[in-house]
């Protein structure tokens, strides 16, 4: 593993494996272990000795096909998911956009889950107060934001999550996937404010298949496959290295 001067997140040879759902029933599974035999389990390795660091101020890009193990990496690096072997550490604020709508319950109106979802990223009740407004008009929800999330849409969703996300003061900025939902103008808005963050010193790891927008936001792209790193360097040579 490359050595960073001064690492904002530390992957250090680590894996995590889930079982797998299988056909079995649960009454096929009690009567197997009152019998006593031994059932197998149908393990999944999602990561397999991966290592790597991320610089102070870097925006890096996990690259893979689906089922890689990308996003297994940043909610290993979100705290979401703890690893089976290895360590993750990481410096300073996190703030994650993992998955659409994650902490936002859908009985609460966009208004109180602007304020829960600022709590679960570590804001507190006067920070948000004092950027309340401009996380609304950021999102363009306007008129909706009183009215309970289960009723927006998913590009309105993803518009509140981003909008909470990016006005919290962090210094990790992790992303998944969440910047292809919604319309091209929105898109444009959110990579620019990209851009803005990453101008201004935060750490970035972001996953998406949009190969444009890699390499237009980050400098470095790290390439998983099958669960294991087999690329990591420029971000135009991980495109070409995923599609060759």
């Amino acid at each position: 593993m490359a050595t960073v001067t001064h690492p904002s997140i530390v992957v250090d040879r680590v894996s995590k494996v889930f079982l797998k759902r299988n056909s079995h029933s649960f009454k096929e599974a009690f009567i197997g272990w009152i019998r006593g035999k031994k059932v197998k389990a149908d393990v999944f390795t999602a990561l397999d000795d991966v290592s790597f660091q991320v610089g102070e101020g870097e925006a890096v890009a996990v690259l893979g096909l689906n089922g890689s193990g990308k996003s297994t990496t940043l909610k290993l690096v979100s705290g979401v998911l703890e690893p089976d072997g290895g360590k993750v550490l990481t410096r300073g604020r996190i703030a994650g956009l993992i998955e659409v709508g994650a902490g936002f319950h859908p009985d609460l109106s966009g208004r109180e889950n602007v304020y829960l979802n600022g709590a679960i990223l570590g804001m507190g009740k006067r920070e948000i107060d004092e950027r309340f407004d401009d996380i609304v008009a950021f999102s363009e929800i306007g008129e909706f934001i009183d009215q309970e999330v289960k009723h927006y849409s998913s590009g309105m969703f993803m518009r509140l999550a981003f909008s909470v996300a990016i006005h919290v003061d962090a210094d990790i900025l992790l992303v998944d996937e969440v910047l292809s939902v919604g319309d091209a103008p929105f898109r444009a808005k959110c990579a620019a404010k990209i851009k803005e963050l990453i101008a201004s010193g935060i750490t970035m790891l972001v996953v998406s298949h949009d190969m444009n927008m890699i390499q237009e936001l980050c400098a470095r792209g790290i390439v998983i496959s099958k669960g294991k790193k087999i690329f990591d360097g420029p971000a135009v040579e991980a495109v070409e290295f995923l599609k060759s």
